[in-house]
């Protein structure tokens, strides 16, 4: 199956120009061709073309479908970004195909990159969005200081990922617990987080998580992270409905 992605498509009937040229340049289709829409927002839209335009391909929806998370609560990753971009692009790209609801670029005392645009992440999300047969497109948020990620996610199940071992961590899958509605995990730069930071987090009641014994590069750590997050849901679920 292959989708498109238009936000709007409920109200507009159109696809957007980049996928208007994929869908009548790249696929040859025409007027009377069917396809599959989706709206970042969880719904599924399956439509037939009534004008195929290199930039505004119209549509007529006929029949959609809710297709929620197959996660329960919001997943958050605040991840602070590596000098090279392309593995930003990459964490992002696999944290959209893994499941998450947000990414947030963190701004940290030690970050060695200190400005990042959203908009290529964003174009890379939904195009993980398509790939993987999802509808619902994560939030990519510009880069934002650690100091208020920590402050907006205190009141949430709050855990931080961090290097030093001069302060005390727990393994993630003996702190995490299913079933909180939002869940953050928060990665730091290369350098790790400051001494200052990690006290403010965990003064702010964020829980130290370690991720193992082995040492990971930023985007690795946040992959791992959030994978195992999706493990134990899915154990927790297993185990409360034995005949799954």
């Amino acid at each position: 199956m292959i989708q498109f992605y238009a936000p709007d498509i409920a109200d507009t009937l159109t696809l957007p120009e980049s996928d208007s040229q994929h869908a009548v340049r790249v696929l040859r289709l025409r007027e009377g061709d069917e396809l599959t829409v989706v709206d970042g927002k969880g719904r599924r839209y399956r439509c037939v073309i009534t004008g195929a335009h290199q930039r505004h391909t119209t549509v007529e929806i006929l029949s959609s479908e809710t297709l929620l998370p197959s996660w329960s609560g919001e997943i958050v990753a605040a991840v602070a970004p590596s000098k090279h971009l392309d593995r930003m692009e990459w964490m992002t790209e696999k944290l959209t195909e893994i499941g998450v609801d947000r990414i947030i670029p963190l701004l940290c005392r030690r970050s060695e990159r200190r400005e990042l645009k959203p908009e290529r992440l964003e174009k890379i999300a939904v195009a993980a969005m398509k790939q993987s047969l999802k509808a619902v497109l994560p939030v990519v948020e510009p880069m934002t200081p650690v100091g208020e990620v920590t402050a907006r996610y205190a009141g949430a199940q709050a855990l931080i990922a961090y290097c030093d071992r001069s302060i005390p961590r727990r393994e993630l899958v003996a702190t995490y617990r299913s079933g909180a509605p939002v869940t953050a995990i928060m990665i730091g730069p290369e350098g790790d987080f400051a001494p200052e930071e990690i006290k403010a987090a965990l003064d702010a009641g964020w829980k130290p998580v370690a991720l193992g014994p082995e040492r990971l590069r930023t985007e690795t750590a946040a992959l791992r992270a959030v994978d195992a997050i999706h493990i134990l849901d899915q154990y927790r679920s297993i185990t409360d409905n034995p005949e799954i």
